[in-house]
C-alpha cells in the first residue's frame, strides 16, 4: 500500500489526534511565576536602574518586614525584572559597593532608584 492511499484510510480525526500526540509546545513561565519574584504583581521588561541613596536595604521579599540581603550604596547599578506596589525585584548588574555578588537578586524600594533606560 502506499503512502497516499495509507493517509486516506486514516480518519481526519486520527490524523489530528497522531499529529497533536507528537507535538509539544513549552512556554516559560512569566517571571512573577518563579522563585523569590511570586510576589510581583507587574512585571517589566528589564529595565537599568541605579542606586540613588547610600545605605538603601536590598531585601528577601518586598516589604521592610522582610531580612536585608545587605545595603546598597549610590552609583550601584541593577536591573528591575518586575514589581510589587513601590518595591523593584531586581538583579545587580555589578557587584555593590557593600560587597553584594553581581548577579543577586532581591527587592528594593523603587523610591531610591533613578532609571537609565526602559
Amino acid at each position: 500500500m502506499n503512502r497516499r492511499l495509507a493517509l486516506r484510510s486514516v480518519g481526519p480525526a486520527a490524523l489530528a489526534i497522531a499529529a497533536a500526540a507528537t507535538l509539544t509546545v513549552t512556554t516559560a513561565p512569566a517571571a512573577h511565576a518563579v522563585g523569590e519574584n511570586s510576589k510581583c504583581t507587574v512585571n517589566w521588561p528589564n529595565y537599568r536602574a541605579t542606586v540613588a541613596k547610600n545605605g538603601w536595604n536590598f531585601r528577601i521579599g518586598p516589604s521592610t518586614g522582610y531580612a536585608s540581603r545587605g545595603y546598597l550604596y549610590r552609583g550601584d547599578k541593577l536591573t528591575v525584572l518586575c514589581s510589587r506596589g513601590n518595591w523593584d525585584y531586581s538583579q545587580l548588574t555589578q557587584r555593590s559597593r557593600s560587597g553584594i555578588p553581581k548577579g543577586t537578586r532581591g527587592w528594593v524600594r523603587d523610591d531610591g532608584l533613578v532609571s537609565l533606560a526602559g
